[in-house]
């Protein structure tokens, strides 16, 4: 049986009050769009071969200078605790979701194979465009081209599964499969490649390059920890994704047989959530106010894993790629300890980076730590700085707006805020709440 997933009621303004701040918004917006100088963007840094042996002295700076740099960042100081000391992953991130504030990060941009995280670009891609119920019959072609030893969740030819389904079968399963069904109802493989490219550029994860739509091992697919934090909070802003993220275990359809009496029959088979700090095992327990959001596992990547959890009224992101430790479920220990850490540190360390908003949400005046949301049209407020956002000179280069933004200051933001009112904030399911007590 499906473990059931309830959000809580966001309250949001009439939609005269958001229709005029949104008119009002794009008023000045594009007045100031018309006097800003315009600086020429640098070009988009390329994707690597390969990911390299040794993180590269010279990295990415969205987000940051510092995430730019090798080794771990963090602004140590009288009473913020001392980071784990038995961390062996090539590159980790600690975030606030909610503010976008890097509290902690190692390596951060460090392009690496991502394994089956970038399920999470796909999902964010794809998964608003058909609805839950809309079914599909699966044709032989459906599953052609699956790499060889891929997850699957089982899906059969000549059956037909929901949207719905399928989504289980990604979210809980890690399958390959249900990813290749998805696909081709989206105009095929290389369209899909395409958008989750073209969707990695607008959130402006620039280290991530996607050449297979589930994660399987090709040259030239890369990612970083900094880009699947920045992915994972995007994906996080949309109900459906929260809800398959979370749910633990689900019932999926089986393959139609005859009974005895020669009828034909559909049963349905139990497939559980493959992220272990939310469904447990043998040597690691559920964490404490975990919610998702996706694992992954190939030769060329190693262990990677992104997730998310609630404790205190503090939402934070983790991120952790390929631990050198061998040990059985080390990537979740490992996130498991960022986590514990990035918990008693909130509210007490100073921030090494922040998590960039995407390029529109940028141009329409939002500054970094918006909640910039999958639904509704937006969501979160600016921040009262009024500075363009930090490191997207050296990655996308400024733009006019971001100078007319620094002049206006104040005005806009209180503008900008009245835009992005509604679905300010993105509720984590009633499952995590309940996990998140003692």
């Amino acid at each position: 049986m499906a473990t059931a997933c309830t959000f809580s009621v966001v309250p949001a303004p009439s939609k005269k009050t958001a229709r005029r701040a949104l008119l009002v918004t794009s008023a000045v917006v594009s007045s100031l769009a018309l006097t800003a100088p315009v600086s020429q963007a640098a070009p988009k840094p390329s994707p690597s071969t390969s990911p390299s042996a040794t993180p590269p002295p010279n990295m990415s700076t969205v987000g940051g200078e510092r995430l730019g740099q090798p080794g771990t960042q963090v602004n140590l100081a009288s009473g913020v605790p001392v980071l784990p000391k038995d961390l062996t992953a090539r590159s980790w991130v600690v975030a606030d979701a909610e503010s976008g504030q890097v509290l902690a990060a190692h390596n951060a941009h460090w392009r690496l194979a991502p394994a089956s995280t970038m399920k999470m670009l796909f999902a964010d891609t794809v998964l608003p465009k058909f609805p839950k119920t809309m079914e599909h019959k699966v044709v032989p072609s459906d599953l052609a081209d699956i790499g060889s030893g891929s997850s699957m969740v089982g899906i059969k030819e000549g059956e037909t599964y929901s949207v719905h389904d399928l989504w289980l079968g990604v979210f809980l399963r890690s399958g390959n499969d249900a990813v290749h069904v998805l696909s081709k109802m989206n105009g095929g493989i290389n369209n899909t490649v395409k958008e989750m490219n073209e969707h990695a550029e607008e959130l402006q994860a620039l280290d991530t390059h996607a050449v297979s739509p589930d994660g399987y091992d090709a040259p030239r697919q890369v990612s970083s920890a900094y880009d699947l934090t920045l992915i994972a909070r995007s994906g996080l802003q949309k109900k459906d994704f929260r809800e398959y993220c979370s749910t633990v275990s689900a019932k999926f359809p089986g393959e139609t047989k005859k009974n005895k009496k020669g009828k034909s029959v559909r049963g349905s088979f139990e497939i559980q959530n493959t992220n272990r700090l939310l469904s447990g095992d043998s040597d690691i327990s559920v964490y404490q106010g975990i919610a998702g959001v996706k694992n992954g596992n190939t030769t060329n990547a190693g262990a990677t894993f992104t997730g998310v959890a609630e404790r205190g009224g503090k939402v934070l992101l983790v991120t952790v790629m390929n631990p050198e430790k061998s040990e059985h479920n080390e990537v979740y220990k490992e996130t498991a300890r960022l986590f514990d850490w990035g918990f008693q540190a909130a509210g007490k360390v100073q921030p090494v980076g922040e998590l960039v908003p995407p390029k529109s949400a940028t141009q329409a005046g939002a500054q970094p730590g918006a909640n910039d949301s999958g639904e509704a049209g937006g969501a979160g407020k600016a921040e009262k700085s009024a500075k363009p956002a930090v490191g997207a000179s050296a990655a996308s280069g400024s733009t006019g707006i971001g100078v007319a933004l620094g002049i206006t200051g104040g005005v806009l933001v209180l503008l900008a805020a009245g835009a992005f009112l509604i679905n300010r904030r993105w509720p984590l399911p009633d499952l995590v709440r309940r996990r998140s007590r003692p």
